[in-house]
């Protein structure tokens, strides 16, 4: 445990902002499947929706540094390439 007080209060404003990151991933998580769901069902509409939605926390993801933006590039490619497969 640190004895310095400003050491402290990095202690606890990590642990906050671990457990913010750790629910925007654990956000980040169900939206992509929620969106795999539908191409694997085969619904355009739905797909189509939860692409925007699972394209926007990617981004907001990248933005906050919670993944790299390479991962982020890779992943929105990936998810277009399934839902103009899905169209095609």
């Amino acid at each position: 445990m640190p004895n310095i007080k400003s050491a402290k209060k990095r202690v606890k404003v990590i642990r906050t902002k671990t457990l913010q990151n750790k629910m925007f991933r654990s956000q980040l998580k169900t939206d992509i499947k929620k969106y795999q769901a539908a191409l694997a069902a085969g619904d355009t509409a739905a797909a189509q929706e939860l692409y925007r939605v699972a394209v926007k926390k990617i981004d907001m993801a990248a933005s906050k540094g919670i993944i790299h933006k390479n991962c982020a590039a890779h992943k929105k490619s990936e998810f277009t390439k399934a839902l103009n497969a899905l169209n095609a």
